[in-house]
């Protein structure tokens, strides 16, 4: 079996970690989240990962509750922060060996990232599970997964969500959407899907990143889009 990529940058989401649960983290699906990547990481491909905050605090939705919208983000960008530490303890106990960066100094917790740090990291075989968002607010961990595989290099961006690809509508919401197998940029601006968000999607188009979104949920699936099965939806 070989890997269609050398390297990649995986973006999760922060609310599939909840699993089961209503918030925080479910050890069950950390546990497979784990166990799948491991099973990436011994085809040989080289490995980052950003993960998303929404299981533990989103900026967006504080600011709406009252929250300074900085202040917020920051909440925000501490809730990836858990939620990587939370990753790299999962994948040690597999016996697959990571470091956590973070984009703002926050040492002994993680390294203060570096693009020179993560590729290291990376070539030496470990998981480089990049935290912190951009470490700036107005920023989404969507743009900060753009920016950091942008930044080491990746061929693909990867964005394991609950759902198996990018539809005409939102498939939970609407039994009639149709999935689409890919789409470039230009049109998912055209339809204004909520894919990831503009500046995220701007990003990826003009350093030519392209996407693959696919339901990660699905143990397994990791594996097959990286050897080249047609499951989810490429964004050229």
């Amino acid at each position: 079996m070989e890997s269609k990529y050398k390297r990649i940058l995986l973006k999760l989401s922060g609310e599939s970690l909840m699993g089961s649960k209503q918030y925080g983290i479910d050890e069950v699906r950390l546990g497979e989240y784990a166990s799948q990547i491991k099973e990436i990481a011994s085809l040989g491909v080289e490995i980052g990962i950003v993960i998303g905050g929404g299981n533990i605090f989103r900026g967006l939705s504080g600011a709406s509750k009252g929250f300074d919208r900085v202040k917020g983000d920051q909440m925000g960008m501490l809730a990836t922060v858990i939620n990587s530490l939370a990753l790299s303890s999962a994948l040690v106990a597999a016996g697959q060996q990571a470091r956590v960066f973070t984009a703002v100094n926050m040492f002994p917790i993680g390294e203060h990232y570096s693009k020179w740090k993560a590729i290291e990291a990376m070539q030496n075989g470990e998981i480089a599970i990049i935290s912190g968002g951009t470490g700036n607010p107005f920023f989404t961990t969507d743009t900060g997964s753009a920016l950091r595989g942008i930044e080491i290099e990746a061929e693909v961006m990867l964005k394991g969500t609950r759902v198996d690809g990018i539809y005409t509508a939102d498939p939970e919401k609407d039994p009639s959407a149709v999935k689409f197998d890919k789409i470039s940029y230009d049109e998912i601006y055209m339809r204004g899907l909520k894919v990831m968000d503009l500046t995220a999607t701007t990003l990826c188009k003009e350093n030519n990143l392209p996407i693959i979104v696919f339901d990660m949920d699905t143990p397994g699936n990791l594996k097959k889009v990286l050897t080249g099965e047609n499951i989810g939806t490429l964004v050229y």
